[in-house]
């Protein structure tokens, strides 16, 4: 009898200390959710501003009209890519800032500056690269133009260099993404704008900005935030009418 009693009691706190032991596993679990919950709610809301932000300077990006407003708008995408560590838009605009920047003192003669933007758009699409891969053809392309800037400072001597690097970073740029309609603006740009002696004419730039414009209307980015620049160059080059 008395081990019968001492069993009984060895179970009773037994079972006592479990469903203790269970309470303070369903606290914990409480606690755990409770904290889960809170850090994707900060997560989302940080996610939310990101892109709040980045659309608000996208949105900025595309109406600029001046060096100044390139160069506010490059510092501003330097500031997140420095706080959003993991994403590669902000210093792809950063770069993108800076060539629009310099393809705008191109227009405006000043081309004794072109290097120095074109070599600051590196630096942040080096960055981009870092984070997105070395098969992005956004990327790539970007290269290209900032090659292109590089060689217009002094063409003659940096066609064979420069040059031939925009080239190469062109095709792949296009390899990677076949469709992507800003491949096909640069071409036709490229076309445009190249004498007919060297194998480009203004009305084979303008067949190819039909071919880009169609690109355009049937392209449709992954993000919000992706690249989604240039359709309104190819409808400004097609509104010029036929080559007279």
């Amino acid at each position: 009898m008395p081990s019968i009693i001492i069993y009984k009691k060895i179970k009773k706190k037994y079972l006592n200390q479990l469903n203790i032991n269970i309470k303070k596993l369903e606290k914990m679990k409480k606690y755990l959710l409770t904290f889960a919950l809170g850090v994707m709610s900060l997560t989302a809301f940080a996610q939310s501003n990101y892109e709040k932000v980045m659309t608000e300077k996208i949105t900025k990006l595309e109406a600029c009209k001046s060096t100044d407003e390139f160069q506010t708008l490059a510092n501003d995408f330097d500031r997140i890519a420095k706080k959003e560590t993991t994403q590669w838009l902000p210093s792809y605009y950063a770069a993108f800032s800076y060539i629009q920047k310099g393809r705008l003192l191109m227009r405006q003669g000043k081309i004794t500056d072109l290097s120095v933007q074109a070599n600051a758009a590196f630096n942040y699409l080096d960055a981009a690269e870092k984070i997105a891969g070395n098969d992005n053809s956004e990327i790539h392309l970007l290269k290209k133009m900032a090659y292109s800037l590089k060689m217009m400072e002094n063409p003659a001597e940096r066609y064979m260099t420069d040059g031939v690097k925009a080239i190469e970073e062109l095709k792949i740029a296009e390899k990677l993404n076949p469709n992507n309609p800003r491949v096909f603006l640069i071409k036709a740009e490229d076309t445009y704008f190249t004498p007919e002696q060297y194998g480009g004419s203004k009305a084979k730039g303008l067949e190819q900005f039909k071919t880009a414009l169609d690109k355009f209307n049937a392209f449709k980015t992954k993000t919000l935030l992706d690249p989604n620049w240039g359709k309104s160059e190819a409808e400004y080059f097609l509104s010029q009418g036929p080559v007279k």
